[in-house]
């Protein structure tokens, strides 16, 4: 695999190796040993998740506290998504930042998100189904979330011409300077 740092060091773009031909093409899409010596980490994941979402549904910005705190590793299986990082590790140098990244089912990249940031995406395509793995389960008492919006974090979205679709949970999240974030390590 290709491992690419982003802007922001920790967020990192995971490229499998394809192979291809006139009947399709086959990719390892994750390997435990491969990923952790990639990244230089030794974190197991427990949960693989799968949402399907139209055009113009953007989905985020979502993260879960310590005790709880998932990193994410996620790509598209089908369509395209612009997928968003937001460290919120208090003390952190990229401190509110973002990268953002384009998740294709053609490109076949993937986004690493370590435990620490917040995450979101939109739809580009008619609909797109996305995937990710998580190193800690799901608990809602540990579930928060950031504005998708928030103007201190200032993500520059893709211009669909079109209103995102927002789950009410989404539109009501808290801006960055009013939200449980990480403490610093």
């Amino acid at each position: 695999m290709k491992v690419t740092p982003t802007a922001i060091a920790d967020v990192l773009v995971i490229e499998p190796r394809v192979f291809g031909d006139a009947r399709g093409f086959f990719m390892e899409s994750f390997n435990q040993q491969a990923f952790n010596e990639a990244t230089g980490t030794c974190l197991d994941f427990v949960q693989d998740n799968h949402s399907r979402s139209s055009r113009g549904v953007l989905r985020g910005l979502h993260y879960q506290l310590d005790p709880h705190a998932q990193g994410k590793l996620v790509r598209v299986a089908s369509g395209a998504v612009f997928d968003v990082a937001v460290d919120i590790r208090q003390g952190s140098g990229t401190f509110g930042k973002w990268v953002g990244v384009e998740l294709t089912a053609e490109n076949h990249k993937q986004l690493w998100i370590p435990p620490g940031f917040a995450h979101g995406f939109v739809v580009l395509s008619e609909t797109a189904d996305f995937l990710y793995k998580t190193t800690a389960y799901y608990a809602p008492q540990s579930d928060r979330g950031i504005l998708w919006n928030d103007p201190q974090i200032g993500i520059q979205w893709p211009d669909l011409g079109m209103e995102f679709v927002l789950s009410d949970k989404d539109t009501r999240q808290p801006l960055l300077k009013d939200a449980e974030v990480f403490a610093a390590r």
